[in-house]
């Protein structure tokens, strides 16, 4: 039995003791003037339930590039793209495999050629580079959480999460909405990094929606680390493209569906540029002299920042 059926049994389940029955108004009431409802259950109640259920392993993939500074070199941050999707699911015109070619291969594509870019470089990074490609995002942000509960280096030492899901390879981008740019100083390595390639920061057309707790970014929130996701904005390069239309159209057919594959028109250029983007934000933060810190006030920082962060 489902807790919503379950509640609903209690509501109507009638006092035989009193004479009285449960009153969802009164329950509605009460809990609008903030009290406690009172309700003198004269009788035993016994439920069972039974499921089953099976054991599933998925792992993480994880690389690091050490740091070449002795001390800061014990400080970590953190790029993350989640390596899954949907899998096999309903058949939509005969085809049941979700492909996730954007949702989230694109993403993953951005991670390695960041990782390439960083390890090309003639001069490492003052801070190590951990680069993360987490399981089961799809499924509720569950590798994501399960390295920021439990990660292979010390919480401590985890500076930023920089999170990619969905590099925008629809258009040719004129802009990228960078969620969590406000919320703390990796907006100034992002906002730096934006200009140098030649992106505007956009804010987020979808407040509504709170994205900036929907991807794995939120996981590494959740324990006090800053982060930063960017979305596909809604601003192209190209006078012919409607890039607003383009990404609704997307979302309307090809999100979590089979069609979210190769066969798509992919902008490989404009996904470089903001892979570009996210690098080069990186590098900054891993070059930076202090750590990124919460903006004081914040709402994230004030529920999950840790002391000291």
């Amino acid at each position: 039995m489902s807790t919503i059926r379950l509640l609903a049994v209690l509501v109507l389940l009638p006092l035989a003791a009193s004479g009285d029955t449960i009153r969802p108004a009164a329950i509605r009431e009460d809990a609008r003037a903030g009290r406690r409802p009172k309700i003198d259950l004269k009788g035993e109640l016994t439920i069972s339930a039974s499921f089953d259920g099976e054991t599933v392993s998925s792992p993480n993939v994880i690389g690091v590039l050490p740091g070449s500074d002795p001390q800061r070199k014990n400080e970590y941050l953190v790029y993350t793209a989640h390596l899954d999707h949907v899998g096999v699911a309903e058949p939509v015109n005969g085809d049941a495999i979700y492909n996730g070619a954007f949702d989230n291969a694109s993403g993953v594509a951005g991670l390695l050629e960041i990782a390439r870019a960083f390890a090309a470089l003639s001069e490492r990074p003052k801070r190590s580079i951990l680069f993360l490609a987490v399981t089961a995002e799809e499924a509720g942000l569950l590798g994501s959480d399960y390295f920021a509960n439990q990660p292979t280096v010390p919480l401590e030492g985890i500076v930023a999460n920089l999170n990619i899901d969905g590099i925008n390879v629809l258009y040719p981008p004129a802009d990228t909405v960078a969620l969590g740019v406000d919320n703390s100083t990796l907006g100034d390595h992002a906002r730096a990094a934006a200009k140098f390639v030649g992106l505007e920061l956009s804010p987020d057309p979808w407040p509504q929606e709170n994205f900036f707790i929907r991807s794995d970014q939120y996981s590494f929130v959740r324990v006090g680390v800053p982060a930063l996701f960017s979305m596909p904005g809604q601003k192209s390069t190209d006078p012919a493209v409607d890039a607003k239309k383009a990404l609704d159209d997307w979302l309307a057919t090809h999100y979590h569906t089979p069609s979210d594959d190769m066969a798509q028109p992919f902008h490989y250029e404009g996904g470089a540029r903001l892979a570009g983007f996210h690098f080069l934000t990186g590098l900054s933060v891993a070059n930076a002299a202090e750590r990124p810190a919460w903006k004081r006030g914040d709402f994230f920082g004030e529920m999950f920042g840790r002391k000291g962060r």
